[in-house]
C-alpha cells in the first residue's frame, strides 16, 4: 500500500501530471460512453472531452504560469546535486574565529526564506545558512516518501557537498526543531549547539487528542496538490478564510512583515504541484499511525543527545496562547482546556531531557507558539547570545 502511494506522490508531484489527469478523464467519459445506453453515448462523449480540454487548457497555463515564475526568481544560493535531484543552500558571510556557522530551519514544511529574517539578523556575523527542504524553495521534490528521518540525512549530506563546514548551530522551529534535534542526534559531532524553537514533540500526537489542523493539514496537501496542478491555489484561499479570525490575522500580518517584500517576491515558485505532495508525504507522520511507524527514525528521546548543549526556546508552561485556538481546547470546558495547556507544556520541556547540558529560555508573557515573527527582536537576542556568547550552561 505505501509503495503505490508513494508511486503515485511521485507521479502528481511533476507538473506536467495536470495533463495526464485532463486525458485520464477525457478517456473516463468515453470509456462510460462504450458502455451506457445509445441515448447517453453522445452527451458522454461530449461532456468528456469538454472537461477534458477544459482541464487540460488549465494545466498548460499552469506550466506557463510556474515557468515564468521561476524564470522571473532564480536562486539565489546554489543548488547541490544529492545523486539525482538538487536541494537549494543559500550561505552567507563568514566565521569569525570563536564563533560557529548556523543552519536555520522553519516550521511546517517550509523553505529556509521561512527563516530570512533571522539570516538577515546574523550573515554579517557568522555564515548563516538556509536551505530549502526538497519540495519547497527552488529545491527538488526529491524521491518519496518524504520523511523527517530521510530529509535529516539530506541536509547533511547538501551542506557536505556545498563545501560547508560544521560545527554549526542548528535553529529550528516547530516541525523544524524536530527535524534539527534529529540531525544533531544522528550527526553529534556537527553540532555546536542545537536551539529549539518550541519544537515539535511527538507525544503531543501519540497521546494527545486527535487536532483537526493536523488532519486539515494532511488533507488541505493533497488537494492543495491536485488544484495547483491545473493552476488552482487552494493555499491563498484558506488565507483568507483564517483572516477572518483576528488572532490568526494578526499572526500572518506580524509573519509578513517581518519576512519582508524579498520574501513575499519569491512565493510564487512554490506554487507547484511538488510542494504539496511532499507536504502530504511529510505530514503522515503527523498522526499516532504515522508516529508509530516512524518513531525509532524519527522521535529524540531522553539522553538521546548526550551532552550535547541544547537550548529549549519556547512560551511559559501555562501561556501558550495558541492551544487557547485550537477547537479541542474550546470543547470539553475549563477543565479540559487546563489539561491540553499542562499536556503540551509537559511535553514540550521533554526535550530537555534529551542532554545533560540542556537550557531553558522562557520567551516573554504572552508569547505564542510563533514567537519566532511575533517577538522577532527578543528571538535576534536569543540568537545573538548563542552565536556570539558562552556555550549553554546545564540546568542548575
Amino acid at each position: 500500500m505505501h509503495r503505490w502511494r508513494n508511486a503515485l506522490l511521485a507521479v502528481l508531484s511533476r507538473d506536467a501530471a495536470g495533463l495526464l489527469l485532463a486525458a485520464l478523464v477525457g478517456l473516463l467519459f468515453f470509456g462510460m460512453a462504450l458502455v451506457a445506453p445509445a441515448a447517453l453515448r453522445g452527451p458522454l462523449v461530449v461532456v468528456g472531452a469538454a472537461l477534458g480540454l477544459l482541464l487540460g487548457v488549465a494545466a498548460v497555463r499552469h506550466l506557463w504560469t510556474l515557468s515564468r515564475a521561476r524564470r522571473a526568481t532564480p536562486p539565489p544560493g546554489r543548488r547541490v546535486d544529492l545523486d539525482g535531484y538538487r536541494v537549494h543552500l543559500l550561505a552567507e558571510g563568514s566565521v569569525p574565529p570563536g564563533r560557529a556557522p548556523v543552519v536555520w530551519f522553519a516550521g511546517g514544511h517550509a523553505s529556509g526564506y521561512a527563516m530570512h529574517h533571522l539570516h538577515r539578523a546574523f550573515r554579517g556575523e557568522t555564515r548563516s545558512i538556509l536551505i530549502d527542504r526538497p519540495g519547497t524553495g527552488w529545491s527538488d521534490t526529491g524521491p518519496f516518501p518524504r520523511t523527517t528521518s530521510r530529509e535529516a540525512d539530506e541536509m547533511v549530506l547538501a551542506l557536505e557537498r556545498a563545501g560547508e563546514k560544521g560545527p554549526f548551530i542548528w535553529a529550528g522551529h516547530s516541525f523544524g526543531g524536530l527535524l534539527a534535534a534529529n540531525i544533531a542526534r544522528r550527526r553529534p559531532d556537527l553540532v555546536h549547539t542545537l536551539v529549539l524553537f518550541d519544537p515539535t514533540p511527538l507525544e503531543t500526537i501519540v497521546f494527545g487528542p486527535r487536532l483537526s489542523a493536523l488532519s486539515d493539514m494532511r488533507r488541505g496537501a493533497w488537494l492543495g496538490g491536485l488544484a495547483q496542478l491545473f493552476g488552482v491555489n487552494l493555499v491563498a484561499r484558506h488565507r483568507a478564510r483564517m483572516a477572518q479570525v483576528a488572532a490568526y490575522k494578526q499572526a500572518m500580518e506580524a509573519t509578513e512583515a517581518v519576512l519582508g517584500p524579498e520574501v513575499a517576491a519569491a512565493a510564487p515558485i512554490e506554487a507547484n504541484a511538488g510542494h504539496f505532495f511532499a507536504q502530504a508525504s511529510i505530514y503522515s507522520e503527523l498522526s499516532p499511525e504515522g508516529v508509530a511507524a516512524v518513531a525509532w527514525d524519527t522521535v529524540v528521546y531522553d539522553r538521546d543527545l548526550g551532552d550535547l548543549p541544547v537550548w529549549l526556546v519556547g512560551p511559559r508552561d501555562d501561556e501558550d496562547g495558541d492551544i487557547a485556538l485550537l477547537p479541542e481546547a474550546q470543547a470539553g470546558g475549563d477543565a479540559n482546556a487546563r489539561r491540553m495547556f499542562g499536556f503540551f507544556a509537559a511535553t514540550r520541556e521533554r526535550y530537555l531531557a534529551t542532554s545533560t547540558r540542556s537550557r531553558r529560555v522562557v520567551a516573554p508573557k504572552g508569547s505564542g507558539h510563533n514567537f519566532v515573527y511575533e517577538i522577532p527582536d527578543w528571538t535576534i537576542a536569543v540568537m545573538r547570545e548563542a552565536i556570539c556568547g558562552a556555550p549553554a550552561e546545564p540546568n542548575p
